[in-house]
């Protein structure tokens, strides 16, 4: 079994997905999404989670610097709990501060170009938010 790391935004869900042991976590895909239309990707993500026979997810909570939850943190809370409800796995929010910013910085330290950075750059930090959750659990 696989554990899935999401990092939710308003237009795309960076998707990472975890080694069958649970050490390693690697990117899978960028899902476009649509908040204002109310379109989530939760079929997309059914999908992995069958394919990928996940059994847990991990869902970025941008918090603000002083701790506190704030609009994209509460996106954050509603799209964990619609997935509890819709897949039946369990779900944990998990602080995300700063990995965009750092997914950012490893990709111009690699030299990727802008442009495909901004192709990438949420499926990194969905790896990064996965990798730290499941370095704290070894």
């Amino acid at each position: 079994m696989r554990t899935m790391g999401l990092d939710v935004g308003s237009k795309t869900v960076g998707v990472a997905i975890s080694d069958a042991l649970g050490w390693t976590a690697q990117g899978l895909e960028t899902i476009k999404i649509n908040e204002e239309k109310q379109e989530f990707g939760f079929t997309k993500i059914g999908q992995i989670i069958k394919d990928h026979e996940v059994n847990k997810i991990i869902v970025g909570l941008p918090k603000n610097m002083n701790g506190t939850v704030g609009p994209r943190g509460e996106a954050s809370q509603f799209f964990a709990s619609e997935l509890e409800r819709l897949f039946g796995l369990p779900v944990v929010l998990w602080d995300e501060r700063l990995t965009t910013m750092a997914a950012e910085r490893v990709l111009i330290e690699a030299d990727v170009s802008r442009k495909k950075r901004k192709k990438v750059i949420d499926k990194m930090a969905a790896v990064m938010i996965l990798q730290g959750y499941l370095d704290s659990q070894n």
